[in-house]
């Protein structure tokens, strides 16, 4: 399918992100600038790269796909995942950086080990914890790339992660977080411009919107509810721990969570949670109705979807495909769900490399170790996180937004409950914190492995697990000895939000 202009297109953009890698690393001087760019995000750069952050391969490929097998009742998730920008920055952010301030935090793990005085064992565990999820979630992320290279170029799905894998490595790994965070401006301004135009053309491909709604009611008049009356998905009660699991599962996550501590000035969180709202909440939007478009172009026979286990996910691309027939203009688009893709996997890449370099290596293994190895530690381990995904991305799952779901779940059920008390309830304990996110971590994977291979469950899995890990706090804090009030003081604990 490819040709010499689409090739040039994908290679170009490739190129771009790997310069913008190249001009960042000059930049780096310490792992402090590698880590949180030096504390220097400016207010565009810093709104971008949350919704870059936050923006998915569930936001183009398994959100549309997810409006293709269920409809209606998925919209919901339009208004649940925007939303995780605002409460991250609001409940989350705005405390934590008028902490950093003065601690001068690089991780939350920072944090958590100041706030429960738990240097070794709290950080150790949050950090394994984290290294974990973000695997998870970043095949999620790998798989969606290799979906559009293989989509695009015909190619197999080995040889689409290893070009996947190249390039966003080779970005991250020399540019830190000053290049995650301008490749993230080019990549969520590709991302919005290119959802605003591609999408409404295949809604209008599919006769309009009126057209789609009308036809997936005489299709299925459950696609058009706007919930479930009955089993075991997007029924009322189900989206109430949907709306738990991606507003604040996805806010606490370490790869979004980490970015309030870059922010230039603290002025910054007055207007970037609406913001951040307003125009992903746009994108989500346009996507799903893209999605609901394919319903039907699927059935109408416009196109028909490859024989393979995530089916649903290349819905978007092939009605991109027939809405527009030109070749050169499907590479445009295989670049705006490239940018969405990277920009979240970059950000999930350097993560995990600043929680194994600075939480385990420099503040457990070796605290004596100088600030050069530790910037070499962290590079070498975003190489490996690259390829131990791209090893476990070969076996792609089923359905994108399902993996992705799995990993915003554990993270809702091992870091809300922690972080939450600890910022805002001063009887929030060591002991407390330790026992909430063990037993929400394993809650999460026992709850979560009996919704997948037993039975389904009324809600979903990170719910329970979260409850569990809410009343392992409230128990053992209240059990055991409270943190000094020096340290409560330091870490500005208690029920109110500082404002800048």
């Amino acid at each position: 399918m490819a040709d010499i202009v689409t090739i040039g297109i994908v290679l170009f953009y490739c190129l771009a992100m790997i310069g913008i890698g190249a001009w960042a690393s000059k930049k780096i001087k310490n792992t402090e600038d590698y880590l949180v760019a030096g504390r220097s995000l400016g207010f565009w750069v810093f709104v971008l790269l949350m919704i870059g952050t936050v923006c998915s391969g569930m936001s183009l490929l398994g959100v549309s796909g997810l409006g293709f097998k269920f409809g209606w009742p998925t919209i919901w998730e339009q208004i649940f995942v925007p939303l995780s920008i605002a409460f991250c920055i609001i409940f989350f952010g705005v405390k934590l950086h008028a902490i950093t301030r003065t601690t001068g935090y690089i991780t939350v793990q920072d944090y958590l080990a100041h706030r429960y005085e738990s240097p070794t064992a709290l950080r150790t565990l949050s950090a394994v914890s984290g290294i974990i999820v973000s695997l998870i979630y970043l095949v999620g992320q790998y798989t969606a790339i290799a979906i559009v290279l293989m989509w695009l170029f015909e190619i197999p799905l080995w040889l689409a992660l290893i070009i996947a894998t190249l390039v966003v490595t080779i970005y991250t790994t020399i540019g830190g977080l000053y290049a995650v965070a301008w490749a993230a401006l080019i990549q969520s301004l590709i991302l919005i411009i290119g959802v605003v135009i591609m999408a409404p053309i295949i809604i209008f491909y599919a006769g309009g919107f009126t057209h789609v709604n009308e036809f997936m009611a005489s299709v299925n008049p459950d696609l058009v509810q706007p919930w479930l009356a009955e089993g075991m998905v997007f029924t009322p009660a189900y989206l109430v721990s949907f709306g738990v699991l991606l507003i604040i599962g996805l806010a606490c996550a370490p790869h979004v969570i980490n970015n309030v501590l870059a922010v230039k000035d603290a002025r910054l969180f007055t207007w970037a949670p609406l913001l951040g709202f307003l125009i992903y909440g746009v994108v989500m939007f346009l996507l799903k109705f893209a999605g609901f478009a394919g319903i039907v172009l699927v059935q109408e026979g416009a196109f028909t979807l490859p024989d393979v286990p995530n089916a649903q996910d290349f819905v978007i691309l092939y009605g991109i495909q027939n809405a527009i027939p030109h070749i050169a203009l499907w590479s445009i688009f295989a670049v705006i769900v490239l940018a969405a893709v990277m920009s979240t996997t970059d950000r999930l890449m350097l993560t995990i490399g600043a929680m194994f370099s600075w939480d385990i290596y420099k503040k457990i293994i070796r605290p004596d170790a100088p600030d050069k190895q530790v910037l070499l530690i962290s590079k070498i381990v975003v190489v490996l996180s690259a390829l131990v995904t791209m090893v476990i991305a070969l076996n792609p799952p089923e359905m994108l937004a399902f993996l992705i779901w799995m990993g915003i779940g554990i993270m809702l059920s091992t870091f809300a409950v922690p972080l939450l008390a600890g910022l805002y309830w001063r009887r929030a304990t060591r002991m407390g914190a330790i026992v909430s996110m063990a037993s929400g971590l394993v809650s999460a994977g026992v709850f979560g492995a009996y919704y997948q291979y037993v039975a389904k469950l009324p809600l979903h899995f990170s719910f329970y697990a979260v409850l569990i890990s809410c009343i392992a706090m409230i128990i053992v804090s209240l059990a055991t000895k409270e943190t000094s009030e020096k340290v409560l003081d330091e870490t500005k604990t208690g029920w109110y939000i500082r404002c800048p």
